[in-house]
C-alpha cells in the first residue's frame, strides 16, 4: 500500500515560511488533475477558494462524467475566514412535482429497479447549477465567465479517456441512451485510451450559465430542450419543475470529537447524525485505549447500531420529523452499552427498546491563501448517471431517485435500506450519503470528503480518527477502509490492506466477512497545520486524481 501510494499519489508541501507572507499557500485535492488545474487557474486569476469551487465542480462535470454534473447535485460545506461563516449549501435534487410513493411499483407490488436506476424516470429535478450560481453571487470575487472558463474549454477540446472511464463506461454502457452514446462512446464501443470525449452541446449549456447564470438553466430554451426530452422517454418533468427548484441554505452538524470539533453535512445527508452517533459511541467504549484489533471490532458495531439508526428514522427533515435524541450522547450510550467487547452483534437481533421504529459521485477540497475553504461532495448517483442526456443540451442526468425508500425495507442500488421518512414526495429531497466535512482544533485543521455511495459515511468517520491518531494527508487517503452499514449483516474489507491475521481475529469475533477484490473511495484531503499556517495536500491512490499547493500571489 505504500508503495501504491507513493507510485500514485501526488502530494506537494511548501516551506512553511510562505505561510507568513501576504502570498501564502493555497491547495486543492480533486478527483480529475484537469479539474484541479481548473482551480488554480481561477485562483490565479485573483479569485477565492469559492470561484476555485465553482471551476473544479464545473471542471468534474465535463472530465469525469461519471461521478458528478449539471444534471445532478450535491453538498458544499463553506467556510468564509473573513467572518468564520461556516454553511452548508444544499444543491441535493428533488423529486418532481408528479413524483409519487408507488412510481417504481409494479401491479403486484414489487420495485421495478430498472425504473429508478436508468432513464429518465430515474431522474430528480437537479441542484448543482444553482449552487454554482449562488456561490458566484454570494461568495466569489469573479463572474462565472471566468470561473467556468476552464470547463467550457475542456468540453470543447475534449478530455483524454483513460482506464477509469472505461471500468465505470463497462457497467453502465448498456444504459446510454443515443445522445449518451454519441458522446460517451466510439459507435457501439468503449473508446480507447487516449481518445478525446468532446461535448460541444455542454460547452453550449455552460456558456449560457456564464452568461445569465442560473436562470440558463432552469427557465428558457435549455429547460424546454430538457424537458421536452424527458417526457419524450417516459419521464415527468415539467418547466415548472425546473423553475421551482430551490438551493437550501443549512446550518452544518457540530461536534466535539476529543479536543476537536467537526463541521459536516446536514440533513438531508445522514453524514452529520451518524457520525456524531458513532463517536458518541466510541467514547463509551474506552476506544482510544484500546489496541487496534480492539478499536477495529468497536468500530464495526458503532457503524452497524448508527445505520440502523439510519434505516428507521431519517429523512428529508423538510418533510418528516427526524427525532434530535440521535445525535444526543444519552442516547449513544443507551444503544452502545449491550456492545460485547470480544463478540459481533446480530443485526436483526438488535435491540428495539430505544427506538421508535459508490464508486461514483465525486468530492474536492480547497483552501485557499487566505483561509477560506470548501468540502464538496457531488453527485449524479450511479456511474454516468442515468444514462440519459437530456437532447441537445449536453446534460447527462442523475438516477437519485433510487434514493428514496421505493417500497419500505426493501434496499437500493447499494444495498441501503429506508424506512416511511424516506419515501418519495414531491419535492423531497432522497436521503444521502454524501458528507464532506471539517475537522480543527487550535493546532490542526482538515478538509475532507469522498465518493462511494453508502461507504461515503464510515469512510469519513475511519479519515477522521486516522486524522485525530495523526497520520498525515498522505496517510490518510492511503489507509485501508471496511464497512458496515446493518443490513446486510457483513463487514466490507478492501483489499490488499487487511491481513490474513486481521480477518481471522474479525471471524473470531463472530463477523460475518465480505473481503472485497477491489478497493473503494476516492478521497481528497487537504491537512493544515494552523500554528505554521503549512498545507499538505493529498488525493487518494485508488483514483486518477490531483492534490496540490501553490503559491498565491494576492492583489
Amino acid at each position: 500500500m505504500r508503495l501504491l501510494a507513493t507510485l500514485l499519489l501526488y502530494v506537494l508541501i511548501l516551506p512553511a515560511s510562505f505561510a507568513q507572507h501576504h502570498s501564502g499557500q493555497a491547495a486543492i485535492a480533486s478527483a480529475h488533475p484537469l479539474a484541479t488545474e481548473a482551480g488554480f487557474e481561477v485562483l490565479q486569476q485573483g479569485g477565492n477558494a469559492f470561484d476555485a469551487a465553482i471551476a473544479v465542480s464545473a471542471a468534474l462535470a465535463v472530465v469525469e462524467p461519471a461521478g458528478s454534473g449539471l444534471g445532478g447535485g450535491g453538498f458544499w460545506l463553506l467556510h468564509r475566514e473573513a467572518d468564520k461563516k461556516q454553511v452548508m449549501l444544499d444543491s441535493r435534487e428533488t423529486a418532481p412535482s408528479k413524483a409519487h410513493r408507488d412510481m417504481y411499483l409494479d401491479k403486484n407490488g414489487d420495485v421495478v429497479r430498472d425504473l429508478s436506476l436508468n432513464g429518465p424516470l430515474a431522474a430528480a429535478i437537479p441542484g448543482t447549477p444553482a449552487a454554482l450560481d449562488y456561490l458566484s453571487q454570494h461568495y466569489g470575487k469573479l463572474p462565472l465567465s471566468v470561473t467556468l472558463a476552464p470547463a467550457i474549454r475542456y468540453a470543447r477540446e475534449g478530455f483524454a479517456v483513460t482506464p477509469r472511464y472505461q471500468r465505470y463506461m463497462g457497467f453502465r454502457q448498456q444504459a446510454l441512451n443515443p445522445e449518451a452514446k454519441a458522446i460517451f462512446l466510439d459507435g457501439d464501443n468503449i473508446p480507447v485510451l487516449g481518445t478525446r470525449i468532446v461535448q460541444q452541446d455542454l460547452a453550449k449549456t455552460l456558456e449560457a450559465i456564464a452568461q445569465k447564470g442560473r436562470d440558463a438553466f432552469y427557465q428558457g430554451e435549455i429547460a424546454k430542450q430538457m424537458v421536452k426530452s424527458v417526457q419524450a422517454a417516459g419521464g415527468i418533468w415539467t418547466e415548472q419543475d425546473l423553475a421551482a427548484y430551490q438551493l437550501k441554505i443549512r446550518q452544518p452538524v457540530k461536534t466535539q470529537i476529543a479536543d476537536y470539533t467537526m463541521t459536516t453535512a446536514a440533513l438531508p445527508s445522514a453524514g452529520g447524525q451518524l457520525i456524531t452517533l458513532m463517536f458518541n459511541q466510541l467514547n463509551t467504549l474506552d476506544y482510544w485505549q484500546a489496541d487496534a484489533q480492539q478499536k477495529r471490532h468497536w468500530l464495526i458495531e458503532v457503524m452497524r447500531r448508527a445505520y440502523r439508526e439510519r434505516t428507521m428514522h431519517l429523512g428529508d427533515d423538510d418533510f418528516v420529523e427526524v427525532p434530535e435524541y440521535l445525535i444526543d450522547p444519552e442516547y449513544a450510550a443507551q444503544i452502545a452499552k449491550d456492545i460485547a467487547p470480544d463478540t459481533a452483534s446480530k443485526s436483526e437481533a438488535l435491540s428495539d427498546e430505544f427506538t421508535n421504529k459508490g464508486q461514483d459521485t465525486t468530492h474536492f477540497s480547497i483552501v485557499d491563501q487566505n483561509g477560506n475553504r470548501v468540502s464538496a461532495t457531488l453527485s449524479i448517483n450511479y456511474p454516468f448517471g442515468s444514462g440519459f442526456v437530456a437532447g441537445n443540451t449536453g446534460v447527462l442526468l442523475n438516477d437519485e431517485m433510487d434514493d428514496f425508500s421505493a417500497l419500505s425495507g426493501s434496499p437500493n442500488a447499494y444495498q441501503l435500506v429506508s424506512e416511511s421518512a424516506n419515501e418519495i414526495e414531491p419535492g423531497k429531497r432522497p436521503l444521502s450519503s454524501m458528507t464532506p466535512t471539517f475537522v480543527e482544533n487550535d493546532q490542526r485543521l482538515l478538509v475532507l470528503g469522498t465518493p462511494g455511495g453508502g461507504r461515503i459515511i464510515t469512510m469519513v468517520m475511519q479519515g477522521i480518527l486516522h486524522f485525530i491518531e495523526g497520520q498525515d494527508a498522505a496517510g490518510i487517503v492511503a489507509a485501508p477502509r471496511l464497512h458496515h452499514q446493518y443490513l446486510p449483516d457483513k463487514v466490507q474489507l478492501e483489499t490488499p490492506g487487511f491481513s490474513e491475521a486481521d480477518q481471522l481475529d474479525l471471524k473470531r469475533r463472530g463477523h460475518q466477512l465480505e473481503v472485497l477484490n477491489r478497493q473503494f473511495g476516492n478521497m481528497q484531503v487537504i491537512v493544515a497545520d494552523k500554528k505554521t499556517g503549512l498545507l499538505s495536500a493529498a488525493s487518494d491512490p485508488r483514483g486518477e486524481g490531483l492534490a496540490r499547493t501553490d503559491i498565491i500571489i494576492n492583489d
